[in-house]
């Protein structure tokens, strides 16, 4: 009788640690495929049913007014106040350009979104360390500007994971917002990384252009609470109308806020 009672226990013992194995390998499993490699807690998680296709390519629209709020993929910009209105930069850092543009921003008391290259970030780390420390918000723009969703899951995947590295390396900050190199990107991607994607509801197209009044004004005559803007901080054209385009609007009396302040507000 005494010979029983042990072997169940002993039985029972092993059965437990066994579930409790199994347990741990299967968290870590779905931890690996959901999370992002920073281990960055999403706070507001942007998802589509694209049953239909595997990728996405959103155009923004119209900006959103006090009266009506603009649909922004899945994010809705609802009760803008204050003519908040973002500032957002990509391909950067660009050298000397960036540092102007963060002179600038300093001088004028203004907090911009900054959306990296990685191979860039790389190679300017001390810009980067600047703009986390001078409170602008960092954000993932792909590791060499790649269009994600035109290239497998796992290319796709490196490039945002090496970027996010990076930028965690230098700032000690993973990002968890990105901005797909023009726009599109793949819904399983999404998916994987955790991150949410944002884009922009006005675009002057400075990358093609050196005219700086034509910029500046493209902006101005578009600009409304909740707006997003989109520029490059790698042009002097694009970081002198940015300049423009701030004393412009707060001159008007537009609060320039980081994205999180108008996405999640």
């Amino acid at each position: 009788m005494q010979f029983k009672t042990l072997f169940f226990i002993i039985l029972s013992v092993i059965v437990f640690e066994l579930f409790i194995v199994f347990f741990i390998i299967h968290t870590d499993s779905v931890k690996s495929d959901t999370v992002n490699n920073c281990d960055a807690e999403n706070l507001f998680y942007n998802y589509q049913d694209t049953s239909a296709s595997d990728s996405i390519d959103i155009t923004p629209t119209a900006s959103c007014s006090e009266t009506s709020g603009q649909k922004y993929d899945d994010i809705y910009i609802k009760d803008c106040y204050e003519n908040r209105i973002a500032l957002t930069f990509d391909d950067g850092p660009g050298g000397s350009t960036t540092e102007r543009l963060l002179d600038g921003l300093k001088e004028r008391n203004v907090k911009a979104t900054f959306f990296l290259i990685g191979e860039s970030a790389k190679e300017y780390p001390d810009i980067v360390k600047r703009m986390y420390e001078e409170g602008h918000l960092i954000g993932n723009h792909t590791y060499s500007h790649i269009q994600l969703s035109t290239v497998n899951i796992d290319t796709a995947y490196k490039e945002v994971v090496m970027t996010n590295d990076i930028i965690s390396d230098i700032t000690s900050c993973c990002p968890i917002y990105i901005r797909p190199p023009y726009g599109s990107y793949s819904d399983k991607l999404l998916a994987k990384i955790n991150m949410t994607p944002v884009l922009w509801t006005i675009d002057p197209k400075d990358w093609d252009t050196t005219n700086v009044s034509s910029i500046v004004n493209t902006v101005v005559k578009n600009a409304g609470c909740g707006d997003i803007i989109l520029l490059h901080d790698i042009y002097d054209s694009s970081v002198t109308a940015a300049l423009e385009i701030i004393d412009e609007l707060q001159a008007r009396g537009f609060v320039f806020v980081t994205i999180d302040q108008i996405i999640l507000e």
